[in-house]
Protein backbone atom coordinates (compact mmCIF):
# COMPACT_ATOMS: atom_id res chain seq x y z
CA UNK A 1 0.00 0.00 0.00
CA UNK A 2 1.38 3.37 -0.98
CA UNK A 3 1.86 6.16 1.53
CA UNK A 4 -1.04 8.59 1.43
CA UNK A 5 -1.23 12.33 1.97
CA UNK A 6 -1.87 12.23 5.73
CA UNK A 7 0.80 9.60 6.40
CA UNK A 8 3.28 11.68 4.40
CA UNK A 9 2.27 14.73 6.46
CA UNK A 10 2.94 12.77 9.67
CA UNK A 11 6.32 11.49 8.46
CA UNK A 12 7.41 14.92 7.19
CA UNK A 13 6.30 16.63 10.41
CA UNK A 14 8.19 14.09 12.54
CA UNK A 15 11.31 14.44 10.39
CA UNK A 16 11.17 18.22 10.65
CA UNK A 17 9.97 18.79 14.23
CA UNK A 18 10.68 15.48 15.97
CA UNK A 19 7.15 15.13 17.36
CA UNK A 20 3.46 15.64 16.65
CA UNK A 21 0.84 17.14 18.93
CA UNK A 22 -2.55 15.50 18.53
CA UNK A 23 -5.80 15.60 20.47
CA UNK A 24 -8.71 13.17 20.42
CA UNK A 25 -12.20 14.64 20.45
CA UNK A 26 -14.75 12.08 21.66
CA UNK A 27 -18.12 13.67 20.81
CA UNK A 28 -19.84 11.60 23.51
CA UNK A 29 -17.81 13.37 26.21
CA UNK A 30 -19.36 16.78 25.47
CA UNK A 31 -22.77 18.19 26.47
CA UNK A 32 -23.52 19.07 22.82
CA UNK A 33 -21.94 18.42 19.41
CA UNK A 34 -21.23 22.15 19.19
CA UNK A 35 -19.05 21.92 22.31
CA UNK A 36 -17.04 19.08 20.73
CA UNK A 37 -16.63 21.08 17.52
CA UNK A 38 -15.51 24.20 19.43
CA UNK A 39 -12.94 22.12 21.33
CA UNK A 40 -11.54 20.66 18.10
CA UNK A 41 -11.21 24.12 16.58
CA UNK A 42 -9.62 25.47 19.78
CA UNK A 43 -7.11 22.60 19.77
CA UNK A 44 -6.15 23.48 16.19
CA UNK A 45 -5.79 27.16 17.09
CA UNK A 46 -3.58 26.14 20.03
CA UNK A 47 -1.18 24.38 17.64
CA UNK A 48 -2.31 20.76 17.35
CA UNK A 49 -0.98 19.01 14.25
CA UNK A 50 -3.77 16.41 14.03
CA UNK A 51 -7.33 16.46 15.32
CA UNK A 52 -8.63 12.94 15.90
CA UNK A 53 -12.34 12.29 16.32
CA UNK A 54 -13.85 9.14 17.82
CA UNK A 55 -14.00 7.03 20.94
CA UNK A 56 -14.70 3.64 22.44
CA UNK A 57 -18.48 3.81 22.94
CA UNK A 58 -21.18 5.73 21.06
CA UNK A 59 -19.14 7.97 18.72
CA UNK A 60 -20.89 7.04 15.49
CA UNK A 61 -23.58 7.90 12.94
CA UNK A 62 -24.93 11.42 12.58
CA UNK A 63 -23.08 12.63 15.68
CA UNK A 64 -19.71 11.49 14.33
CA UNK A 65 -20.42 12.81 10.82
CA UNK A 66 -21.53 16.21 12.08
CA UNK A 67 -18.60 16.75 14.44
CA UNK A 68 -16.03 15.47 11.93
CA UNK A 69 -17.41 17.56 9.05
CA UNK A 70 -17.70 20.79 11.04
CA UNK A 71 -14.20 20.51 12.51
CA UNK A 72 -12.70 19.70 9.11
CA UNK A 73 -14.39 22.72 7.52
CA UNK A 74 -12.81 25.01 10.12
CA UNK A 75 -9.17 23.88 10.31
CA UNK A 76 -6.12 23.31 8.09
CA UNK A 77 -4.64 20.13 9.59
CA UNK A 78 -5.77 16.53 9.08
CA UNK A 79 -8.89 15.22 10.79
CA UNK A 80 -8.28 11.55 11.57
CA UNK A 81 -10.84 9.05 12.86
CA UNK A 82 -10.00 7.28 16.12
CA UNK A 83 -12.29 4.27 15.78
CA UNK A 84 -13.87 2.38 18.64
CA UNK A 85 -15.49 -0.16 16.34
CA UNK A 86 -16.72 -0.63 12.77
CA UNK A 87 -19.37 2.09 13.18
CA UNK A 88 -16.78 4.79 13.96
CA UNK A 89 -16.28 5.62 10.28
CA UNK A 90 -17.19 8.90 8.59
CA UNK A 91 -16.79 9.89 4.96
CA UNK A 92 -15.88 13.41 6.12
CA UNK A 93 -12.51 12.52 7.68
CA UNK A 94 -9.14 12.80 5.95
CA UNK A 95 -7.88 9.50 7.35
CA UNK A 96 -8.57 6.75 9.86
CA UNK A 97 -6.26 5.07 12.32
CA UNK A 98 -6.68 1.58 10.84
CA UNK A 99 -5.78 -0.07 14.12
CA UNK A 100 -5.05 -3.62 15.14
CA UNK A 101 -5.17 -4.00 18.93
CA UNK A 102 -1.97 -6.00 19.26
CA UNK A 103 -2.50 -7.09 22.86
CA UNK A 104 -6.18 -7.99 22.67
CA UNK A 105 -7.25 -11.43 23.85
CA UNK A 106 -10.04 -11.34 21.26
CA UNK A 107 -9.21 -11.80 17.55
CA UNK A 108 -12.12 -9.52 16.69
CA UNK A 109 -9.98 -6.51 17.70
CA UNK A 110 -6.87 -7.84 15.97
CA UNK A 111 -8.27 -8.50 12.49
CA UNK A 112 -12.02 -9.17 12.27
CA UNK A 113 -13.28 -5.62 12.88
CA UNK A 114 -10.76 -4.40 10.31
CA UNK A 115 -12.03 -6.98 7.80
CA UNK A 116 -15.60 -5.79 8.30
CA UNK A 117 -14.69 -2.11 8.02
CA UNK A 118 -12.24 -2.24 5.10
CA UNK A 119 -14.79 -2.18 2.23
CA UNK A 120 -16.55 0.91 3.63
CA UNK A 121 -13.26 2.74 4.22
CA UNK A 122 -12.27 2.05 0.63
CA UNK A 123 -15.68 3.13 -0.67
CA UNK A 124 -15.50 6.42 1.24
CA UNK A 125 -11.93 7.11 0.12
CA UNK A 126 -10.75 7.71 3.68
CA UNK A 127 -7.00 7.19 3.92
CA UNK A 128 -6.13 4.19 6.15
CA UNK A 129 -3.16 4.69 8.46
CA UNK A 130 -1.83 1.20 9.40
CA UNK A 131 -1.52 1.39 13.19
CA UNK A 132 -0.39 -1.22 15.70
CA UNK A 133 -2.29 -0.27 18.86
CA UNK A 134 -1.04 -1.24 22.34
CA UNK A 135 -3.05 -0.70 25.52
CA UNK A 136 -1.03 0.03 28.65
CA UNK A 137 -2.20 -0.32 32.27
CA UNK A 138 -4.73 0.82 33.49
CA UNK A 139 -6.36 0.63 30.04
CA UNK A 140 -9.56 2.53 30.78
CA UNK A 141 -12.59 2.04 28.56
CA UNK A 142 -10.58 0.90 25.55
CA UNK A 143 -8.92 -1.81 27.61
CA UNK A 144 -12.31 -3.11 28.72
CA UNK A 145 -13.98 -2.84 25.31
CA UNK A 146 -10.98 -4.29 23.45
CA UNK A 147 -10.45 -7.15 25.93
CA UNK A 148 -6.82 -6.10 26.20
CA UNK A 149 -4.16 -8.02 28.08
CA UNK A 150 -2.91 -4.65 29.33
CA UNK A 151 0.84 -4.16 29.49
CA UNK A 152 1.99 -3.54 33.09
CA UNK A 153 3.36 -0.01 33.51
CA UNK A 154 6.60 -1.39 34.94
CA UNK A 155 7.31 -3.69 31.95
CA UNK A 156 8.56 -1.52 29.05
CA UNK A 157 10.20 -4.55 27.38
CA UNK A 158 6.75 -6.08 26.79
CA UNK A 159 5.51 -2.93 25.08
CA UNK A 160 8.71 -2.78 23.01
CA UNK A 161 8.28 -6.39 21.88
CA UNK A 162 4.64 -5.80 20.96
CA UNK A 163 5.65 -2.70 19.03
CA UNK A 164 8.35 -4.57 17.12
CA UNK A 165 5.89 -7.36 16.32
CA UNK A 166 3.51 -4.70 15.03
CA UNK A 167 6.17 -3.18 12.81
CA UNK A 168 7.25 -6.57 11.48
CA UNK A 169 3.60 -7.34 10.72
CA UNK A 170 3.40 -4.27 8.49
CA UNK A 171 2.04 -1.55 10.76
CA UNK A 172 3.62 1.78 9.85
CA UNK A 173 2.65 3.61 13.04
CA UNK A 174 2.68 2.31 16.63
CA UNK A 175 0.26 3.84 19.13
CA UNK A 176 0.51 3.27 22.90
CA UNK A 177 -2.43 4.26 25.08
CA UNK A 178 -3.11 4.07 28.82
CA UNK A 179 -6.82 4.67 28.23
CA UNK A 180 -8.94 7.79 28.47
CA UNK A 181 -8.95 9.49 31.87
CA UNK A 182 -6.12 7.23 33.04
CA UNK A 183 -4.53 8.16 36.36
CA UNK A 184 -1.23 8.73 34.50
CA UNK A 185 0.02 8.74 30.90
CA UNK A 186 2.11 5.97 29.39
CA UNK A 187 5.44 6.08 31.31
CA UNK A 188 8.22 7.97 29.54
CA UNK A 189 10.53 4.97 30.00
CA UNK A 190 8.05 2.80 28.13
CA UNK A 191 7.73 5.30 25.28
CA UNK A 192 11.53 5.39 25.04
CA UNK A 193 11.74 1.59 24.97
CA UNK A 194 9.12 1.36 22.23
CA UNK A 195 10.85 4.05 20.16
CA UNK A 196 14.23 2.35 20.48
CA UNK A 197 12.79 -1.00 19.35
CA UNK A 198 11.18 0.16 16.11
CA UNK A 199 11.91 2.17 12.98
CA UNK A 200 8.41 3.56 12.39
CA UNK A 201 6.69 6.45 14.18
Amino acid sequence: MKIGKVEKYINDKLARDGAILSVIIDPVDYPTPQDAIKTGIAAYQAGCDIIAVGGSIGAQGELLDNVTKCIKESINVPVVLFPGNIATISRYADAIYFMSLLNSRNPYWISQAQTLAAPLIKKYGVEPLPVGYIVIEPGGTVGWVGDANVVPRTKPAIAASLALAGQLSGHRIIFTDAGSAAYAPVPVEMVAAVKSAIEVP
